[in-house]
């Protein structure tokens, strides 16, 4: 699984992105869902969403977040964004595509903007349903494989995998969830579910 680029790596620890995230993406990225209990934040770069989702959670103690990247500097940022949260928070090396985790140890998994860069995408979102406890919310979105981002990739050099339009509703529905919505629009896929029953 691939690291950030170098531009990317900036941009996810920058302040401009971390206003956006307090204001726009996070309600955005969450489709009403508001995460509680034991919450997975798979490919969260410097923390920044992983920070709202702490602040905006009322009483707090309801949410406690685990972010994980591949990239040992954006797992380093987010210890530091996440610092003053404490024991509600932590930051830690993984792969996406191979989470140490057990099955069901979430009630919540979120993945924002990161998929395209796991390259796998299947495997990390079957994963992600894995370490989903039964009834638990599986959130998030992506870039789509369009024109002008399959460019902005190229041109910086980013290892990239899109997600095709129509390719991520037939995915999720062969994975143990039900009430699966999948959203596509200017260039962006929404997805939001429930893990079922294991089977």
């Amino acid at each position: 699984m691939p690291a950030m680029s170098t531009i990317e790596s900036l941009f996810c620890r920058s302040s401009p992105w971390q206003t956006a995230t307090a204001r726009w993406v996070l309600p955005w990225a969450l489709q009403g869902t508001r995460p509680t209990g034991e919450v997975l934040e798979i490919g969260g770069g410097g923390g920044a969403m992983a920070a709202q989702m702490l602040t905006s959670s009322v009483p707090a103690h309801q949410v406690q977040v685990t972010v994980t990247d591949f990239d040992p500097a954006m797992v380093a940022a987010a210890r530091e964004r996440l610092r003053g949260f404490g024991a509600l928070a932590r930051a830690e090396i993984a792969d996406a595509t191979a989470l140490t985790y057990d099955d069901g140890s979430f009630d919540t998994v979120v993945s924002f903007i990161m998929l395209h860069h796991v390259i796998d995408w299947e495997q990390a979102l079957s994963e992600a349903v894995r370490v989903l406890r039964p009834g638990g919310a599986l959130v998030g979105y992506d870039l789509l494989g369009t024109v002008p981002a399959r460019l902005l990739h190229r041109l910086e050099g980013a290892p990239h995998r899109f997600i095709n339009p129509g390719q991520l509703l037939p995915h999720l529905g062969g994975l143990p969830l039900s009430d699966v919505i999948v959203r596509e629009n200017a260039g962006l896929v929404r997805f939001r579910a429930t893990r079922g029953p294991s089977r």
